[in-house]
């Protein structure tokens, strides 16, 4: 009887505790922080790079003398 008595209490235990059925745990995301660079800052380097190389463009090939036109 004992048996019988154990085994019941022990059924009505699993019974209830797997009621639910299984949950999978919710695990959050940690949070990603992103910093946001300034372009203003960065626009500076290519226009400066463009700005020489127009500058080397147009002083190529012009001397200090005038031209000599006609005998």
């Amino acid at each position: 009887m004992r048996k019988l008595l154990i085994a019941t209490a022990l059924s009505a235990f699993a019974t209830s505790a797997l009621a639910g059925g299984y949950v999978a745990p919710v695990v959050e995301p940690a949070p990603v922080v992103v910093q946001k660079s300034s372009s203003s800052s960065s626009i500076w380097i290519p226009i400066a790079i463009l700005v020489l190389i127009g500058l080397a463009v147009s002083h190529h090939g012009h001397d200090d003398e005038p031209l000599q036109t006609g005998p």
